[in-house]
């Protein structure tokens, strides 16, 4: 079972929006999927997505292959992470 993490579009027409999911590399883009993990609003200007990244860190470990549009996030997500100062 190929496991992938993708984009999957929950938006009405002309007005897209996405769920970040991990899902069977066999099921239809809008099928079925095993967890949610995180949103891409593209009509935002700034700050238009959110990724657990544990959650992601955890699939990703497990063998799941990202798509390269969430691998992008999941890169900029890490980079804003380590830039943000840790509240102690």
């Amino acid at each position: 079972m190929p496991v992938r993490i993708r984009l999957k579009r929950i938006g009405t027409k002309n007005v897209p929006a996405y769920r970040i999911v991990v899902a069977d590399g066999r099921s239809p883009r809008d099928g079925r999927f095993i967890e949610n993990i995180g949103t891409y609003n593209p009509t935002k200007a700034t700050d238009n997505f959110q990724v657990n990244l544990e959650r992601a860190k955890h699939w990703i470990s497990k063998g799941a292959q990202p798509s390269d549009t969430v691998r992008s996030f999941i890169k900029k997500a890490e980079k804003a992470a380590k830039a943000a100062p840790v509240a102690a």
